[in-house]
C-alpha cells in the first residue's frame, strides 16, 4: 500500500470529492452539508436521489455538461453541486449555462402552466473569485434574480452558491455552527492528524472514517493516488502560471511578451485553460502557436 504523508484524504481530489458526497454510502453526508448550506433558503431536506451527472443538449450538435454531481430532493427540486480546482475565465457564464439543464427538463409536451421547481447551483471553489476583491473576508456568495433599484429578490426560484474556501480562515476555537465545522473540515481535512474534540459528533465522525486512507482498499489506495497526483500536478501548473503572470506584468501587456510566455507555457505543458487565462490570448491564436512549434518548418 502506498504511503502518504497525509491521514485523511484532501477533499478538493475528484476522488475525495466524489468519496465524501458521491456515494450511496455517503449521502447522508451530502444531505446534511446541503441542509447546512441551504436552511434559511429550503428548509428541511428529508432525502436526495442522485441524478445522471452528464446532461445533453436539445440537438446533437449542442455542447453538453458534465456536473461533478447532480441531485432531487423529495420535492423535485435540482441541485448541482460543483468542485472547481482553478479559476477559469468564464467560470460564472459557466454556471449560469449548467443551471439551463434542469430547468429545460421541466419542459411538458402540450399546454402547462410553466411552474417550475426550484434549481440550486452550489460551486465550492479552491481560489478566490475574483482577482480584484472588494470583499476579502466574505467567503459566501449567495446570488439570485435581483430588481436592481429595490435590491429585492425578483425570481427565488433560481439560486447560485459560491464558497470560497481559501477565505474560510475560522480556527476551531472559533467556529460557531454547523455549518463553520462544514468549512472549515473541508479546508482543514487533510491536514489533520486526529477528530478535533469540536468535530467528535455523529455525522463529522462518519467524515473521518470515509476520509482514512489507512482504511481503503488496495484499489481505493491506487485510485486516490492517482486523483492526488493529477490534483498536484494542476496545482504546481497553476503556480507556474501565476509567475509567468507576473512576468506580463512587467511588460505592460504587450503583445510579444504574453506570445513568448504562452510558448514557454506550451513548452512546458501547462493546461491549455490556464494558459488562455493567464496571457488573455484568444484560442484561435493560441491554436496558431502551438502549430507553429509542432511544425517549426513550414
Amino acid at each position: 500500500m502506498a504511503e502518504f504523508k497525509e491521514k485523511y484524504i484532501n477533499p478538493f481530489t475528484d476522488y475525495g470529492f466524489k468519496r465524501l458526497f458521491g456515494e450511496e454510502l455517503s449521502k447522508d453526508l451530502l444531505l446534511d452539508f446541503l441542509n447546512e448550506l441551504l436552511h434559511e433558503e429550503e428548509g428541511t431536506i428529508t432525502s436526495l436521489t442522485y441524478l445522471k451527472n452528464e446532461r445533453l443538449g436539445i440537438h446533437p450538435d449542442d455542447r453538453h455538461a458534465a456536473f461533478d454531481l447532480y441531485c432531487r430532493n423529495e420535492a423535485g427540486e435540482k441541485f448541482i453541486v460543483e468542485l472547481q480546482k482553478t479559476r477559469q475565465q468564464f467560470f460564472k457564464d459557466r454556471t449560469v449555462y449548467y443551471s439551463t439543464f434542469p430547468i429545460r427538463e421541466q419542459g411538458q409536451r402540450g399546454d402547462w402552466n410553466f411552474e417550475l421547481k426550484a434549481v440550486y447551483t452550489i460551486a465550492i471553489l479552491d481560489f478566490r473569485l475574483d482577482k480584484q476583491d472588494l470583499h476579502p473576508d466574505k467567503f459566501r456568495h449567495n446570488v439570485k434574480l435581483t430588481d436592481v433599484d429595490t435590491c429585492q429578490v425578483f425570481y427565488d426560484k433560481l439560486t447560485y452558491i459560491y464558497l470560497e474556501m481559501p477565505k474560510f480562515a475560522k480556527p476551531l476555537e472559533a467556529l460557531e455552527s454547523r455549518f463553520d465545522k462544514w468549512m472549515y473540515l473541508l479546508r482543514n481535512l487533510n491536514q489533520l492528524d486526529r477528530i478535533p474534540v469540536t468535530l467528535k459528533e455523529g455525522i463529522f465522525k462518519k467524515v473521518f472514517a470515509m476520509a482514512e486512507i489507512a482504511k481503503f482498499s488496495n484499489d481505493e489506495v491506487q485510485a486516490y493516488e492517482d486523483s492526488l497526483k493529477a490534483y498536484r500536478d494542476l496545482k504546481n501548473s497553476l503556480d507556474y502560471a501565476k509567475e509567468e503572470g507576473i512576468e506580463i506584468g512587467r511588460v505592460e501587456g504587450r503583445e510579444e511578451g504574453k506570445i513568448e510566455v504562452a510558448i514557454t507555457m506550451l513548452k512546458n505543458g501547462i493546461a491549455q485553460d490556464i494558459i488562455l487565462s493567464s496571457t488573455g490570448l484568444s484560442k484561435s491564436e493560441l491554436a496558431s502557436l502551438r502549430h507553429k512549434l509542432e511544425n517549426p518548418n513550414e
